[in-house]
């Protein structure tokens, strides 16, 4: 589906014109929906890692992602830089809020890394503080460039139009402040094409480990 014929299928949808649905209203509903999507939807698609250093005694790691670009870290695992019997050994990191951090760690305590949150942007701290050298894989989602007149098809709008179109829609009945009803319908439609479209990215998983292989993981201590 491309960017065209998303705007009016909004607009017949919602039957208005592009006199009440200007180019500039449905952009703010895509804009809004294409945040959600990549937060609900989890792609292979947008998919990137990335490395970083933690060093021990220090809590904050700077991570090495693009400004303005990550929309959210999927996960973090780290390995034992230093060498030894456990380098092999790699370890998923909990994501906990910056409150549980400060209780759970208020001293600086030292140790292996279970946990991390955000501090800012460009900015993880771990807990408990790390007791040696590790090194950090981060797994994250890029936002990409969303559909619009100048970009007109997407990973999306190719791949997910349906689920698209829905929560497009949901924001287009709640900016005209329509039947609550409809909001509650086409929000149904879209949690079923999101579902459906679930299943078919794990399938894919499944395919591709299958074909590939997986890389062994080191069990959690």
């Amino acid at each position: 589906m491309t960017y065209a014929e998303l705007v009016q299928k909004i607009r017949d949808y919602c039957e208005v014109d592009a006199n009440v649905f200007t180019s500039t209203i449905v952009d703010g509903f895509l804009s809004d929906t294409e945040f959600r999507l990549l937060r609900d939807v989890d792609s292979d698609n947008n998919r990137q890692y990335a490395q970083a250093d933690i060093i021990a005694g220090q809590r904050f790691v700077s991570t090495p992602l693009i400004n303005n670009q990550t929309l959210i870290i999927r996960s973090c695992q780290i390995t034992n830089s230093t060498g030894g019997a456990d380098n092999s050994d790699r370890y998923f990191l909990d994501f906990r809020d910056t409150s549980f951090m400060s209780e759970y760690d208020p001293t600086g305590v030292q140790g292996l890394p279970r946990y991390y949150s955000y501090w800012d942007e460009n900015t993880i701290v771990v807990a408990p503080t790390p007791n040696i050298n590790y090194n950090m894989q981060i797994n994250y989602i890029l936002k990409p460039e969303g559909l619009s007149s100048s970009n007109t098809t997407t990973y999306l709008s190719t791949e997910f139009p349906n689920g698209l179109l829905y929560a497009c829609l949901v924001e287009a009945f709640g900016f005209l402040k329509g039947p609550a009803d409809m909001i509650t319908y086409y929000e149904g439609k879209y949690q079923q094409a999101l579902q459906g479209f679930t299943i078919e990215q794990m399938g894919r998983r499944r395919t591709d480990e299958f074909q590939t292989g997986v890389p062994k993981v080191g069990k959690q201590k």
